[in-house]
């Protein structure tokens, strides 16, 4: 068992099994880093000095750490030697445990090597760099400028990205100067033109000189203070070497109001780079925001002509004809997007540690409740099943763009604006049926005098020749088979339903065996159906169903359960297409969110009207947050997170939903309540740093309407704490230092 006596009193640490295995395991690991790389690895050996007494290795995670050159880092390593419990007396025998030697491991993103440093205390200190064979070579200027500005990229994307949890994780202030944040300008300029080398979401596809991990940083720094004029100075220096940097400088000048600015910019640079997608973004949004959605329309159709593999292009083409109200070439351009593997963030291969050492003794995690399981951590099965909330990158965007569609037509509207423009499955078996019997009349009465075959087509046109509908069939497998990209792509210069972009689906049988077999059995299905569908007709009239299910899309074999489409008319396939599968899988992950949203309802409206109180979990009110958050059920969502308060759940989630949101309404003290949980749920994650975190964005976010002043008078009016008010005022103090709209009234 490892002396307690040998933890770090405020750090968090996980102690090695095998002394050394996590810089192994790292090493191991170089070669499976994608992007941005995982969080700093920081590894100490401890030591008491006795002979006989086995040395002990643990390690953190960390991020902020200035990774500029081999001192910042080992001056990291250093401060460390200072957090190590001393429970020792004078009159105790046992022997205090002391920093041996640390290495500290930072992921160059830009050259995929990691830049290490050994401190040995006392004695030396020695960097190397480790590429992804585990080799050694010198470290150069180059390598540590790229591995700072690797390391902000982190701090800063990774600050409040509620996905990305590591355990011992420490998140320390990147930039906490003004000399600190020039430093970073001028190392991201230097490095601008390589920033695609860093990777970029995982909606973007292809990462490029503007759409990268780099320009996102950027962005989020900057934007989330409304800070945008130290941006626009870097990109108006850069976009005199690259004209496509004209989008990122237009939408900076509009972040600054400066709108006259950006539309100049913008205009000059569409004869530089008509086809760049992010600048017809840029002048799409700024329309859209003017309330111009038909302007923005047009934009956003030349984007994916530029860009048709982006998915981002087709998703802004979609907003904007559900912004028009055309949900139908909605709907079929949501089907057209490309979809992309989701990859997720960098992170370390998890090894089993010998003991783990979470130390909680900051007074501002008394207000939080106790960190065990109880009951309020269950929940419902059936909650617990929910399929979106798994949905990640393109597949959860395109999951957005289809409970906005709900939201705004409803689900009965969405259903028959789905029938509308996709080919359904019972749909297809009906033509095939109905195929197979003009097959039977054809054969046995339609031959004229000179034994040609007359033949009745889907479009009601009739040709004669010497053939069973050879050319007029397409192979079923045709139909179950996905499309290529030139024909599921929408044409966009004629609108995303002209006829003419939209391939034409025929119907036949795959064999002469199958032929004989459909031949035989052609009426029964046909007598079946129609059975069936009186029988769902009479079914309806007794009782309607609160919610339909949605039927399945052609393109694969139906369940059996499935009763066919009320509609029997003969119908053609060439205006419609086929749904994509994937499109086809979000349409039953909405209807079982919907269905639960619906019972969760009638279940209160019914509580009410009885004046009983209406229990759940802790759990499972914040799901039920989360999924009324998912449908856009603002208010319904808000107040099962405020339920959620009142349980004994030990979680960050619904005070950190609450915080944007009062922040959204303006209600300073309730965003300062929420602000004051979230920050202590923060520390006690280990969480030390100010910006850019979620309480700082939304701290601005008010600051800009009631200035700082007002905030900080009324945190004063609380009676806070002291150590308390000491964080929640650092998030002014930073608005202070960095001249934050509002800072000075």
């Amino acid at each position: 068992m490892t002396d307690a006596t040998a933890s770090f009193k405020d750090v968090p640490e996980l102690f090695e099994v095998e002394l050394g295995e996590a810089l192994t395991a790292r090493t191991e690991s170089l070669a499976t880093f994608r992007e941005l790389g995982p969080p700093d690895l920081c590894h100490i050996v401890k030591s008491t000095g006795r002979t006989g007494q086995r040395d002990i290795g643990s390690y953190h995670f960390v991020s902020g750490v200035d990774a500029s050159s081999s001192a910042s880092l080992a001056a990291y390593i250093n401060s460390l030697t200072y957090s190590i419990e001393d429970n020792s007396a004078w009159f105790s025998k046992s022997t205090a445990w002391k920093v041996k030697n640390g290495c500290y491991c930072c992921f160059n993103a830009f050259s995929r090597v990691d830049i290490r440093v050994d401190v040995k205390i006392p004695g030396g200190v020695n960097a190397y760099v480790v590429d992804l064979r585990g080799d050694r070579h010198e470290a150069t200027p180059e390598i540590w400028q790229e591995a700072y500005v690797s390391a902000l990229l982190r701090a800063f994307l990774y600050s409040d990205d509620p996905t990305y949890w590591l355990e011992a994780y420490r998140k320390l202030d990147p930039i906490t100067t003004t000399d600190g944040e020039l430093r970073f300008l001028q190392a991201a300029e230097a490095l601008f033109m390589k920033g695609w080398q860093v990777g970029s979401d995982p909606e973007i596809q292809v990462a490029t000189i503007v759409s990268n991990h780099l320009t996102a940083g950027i962005i989020k720094y900057f934007g989330d203070s409304g800070r945008y004029q130290p941006a626009a100075n870097l990109f108006e220096k850069l976009s005199a070497r690259e004209p496509e940097v004209a989008s990122l400088l237009a939408k900076s000048y509009i972040g600054m109001n400066e709108e006259v600015k950006a539309v100049q910019i913008m205009s000059a640079a569409m004869k530089h780079t008509p086809h760049s997608y992010t600048l017809l973004h840029v002048q799409s949004d700024f329309l859209r925001s003017k309330g111009r959605p038909d302007l923005a329309l047009k934009l956003a159709k030349e984007a994916v002509n530029c860009a048709p593999s982006e998915f981002v292009t087709w998703e802004k083409l979609t907003e904007l004809y559900i912004d028009t109200k055309d949900y139908e070439s909605a709907l079929l351009t949501l089907n057209s997007c490309p979809m992309f593997t989701f990859n997720g963030r960098d992170a370390h291969r998890a090894l089993a540690p010998a003991r783990i050492n979470l130390p909680f003794k900051r007074q501002i995690g008394d207000i939080l409740p106790e960190k065990t399981k109880t009951d309020d951590d269950a929940a419902d099965p059936a909650l617990l099943r929910l399929p979106a909330p798994g949905l990640r990158g393109t597949w959860a965007r395109a999951y957005s763009l289809l409970t906005r569609l709900v939201s705004d037509i409803g689900w009965d509207e969405l259903l028959k604006t789905r029938s509308a423009v996709f080919v359904m499955e019972e749909e297809y078996r009906m033509q095939k049926a109905h195929v197979d019997i003009q097959k039977v009349v054809t054969t046995n009465g339609a031959r004229t005098m000179n034994g040609s075959v007359t033949v009745i087509h889907e479009d009601g046109s009739v040709t004669e020749g010497n053939t069973m509908l050879a050319d007029d069939d397409a192979s079923t497998r045709g139909v179950s088979s996905p499309l290529s990209e030139s024909e599921s792509r929408p044409e966009i210069e004629n609108g995303l339903n002209a006829s003419g972009g939209i391939p034409t689906i025929r119907v036949s049988s795959d064999s002469d065996t199958e032929r004989e077999i459909a031949e035989s059995i052609a009426s029964s299905v046909v007598a079946e159906a129609i059975a069936k569908e009186d029988e769902a007709k009479q079914s309806a009239s007794v009782q309607s169903p609160a919610l339909e299910k949605p039927m399945q899309a052609a393109g694969e074999e139906p369940e059996p359960s499935q009763s066919p489409n009320t509609n029997q008319e003969a119908f053609s396939f060439t205006n419609k297409r086929l749904c994509e599968r994937w499109l086809d899988n979000l349409f039953m992950v909405l209807y079982e969110d919907l269905r639960v949203w619906t019972i969760f309802r009638a279940e209160v409206a019914h509580f009410k009207t009885q004046h009983v109180a209406y229990r759940k979990t802790g759990l499972e009110w914040e799901i039920l947050g989360d999924l009324g958050m998912r449908l856009h059920h603002k208010e319904e969502a808000k107040e099962a997170f405020q339920r959620c308060l009142d349980t004994a759940r030990y979680s960050q989630k619904p005070w950190a939903k609450l915080l944007e949101m009062y922040a959204e309404e303006g209600d300073i003290t309730r965003t300062i309540q929420a602000a004051i949980r979230v920050a202590a749920y923060q520390y006690a994650d280990y969480t030390e740093m100010t910006y850019p975190t979620l309480i700082a964005r939304c701290f601005f976010k008010l600051g800009q309407i009631h200035g700082h002043a007002k905030i900080s008078f009324t945190l004063l009016s609380m009676g806070l704490p002291d150590p308390i008010l000491k964080i929640m005022d650092s998030y002014l103090q930073y608005g202070k230092t960095f001249k934050v709209e509002g800072y000075d009234f």
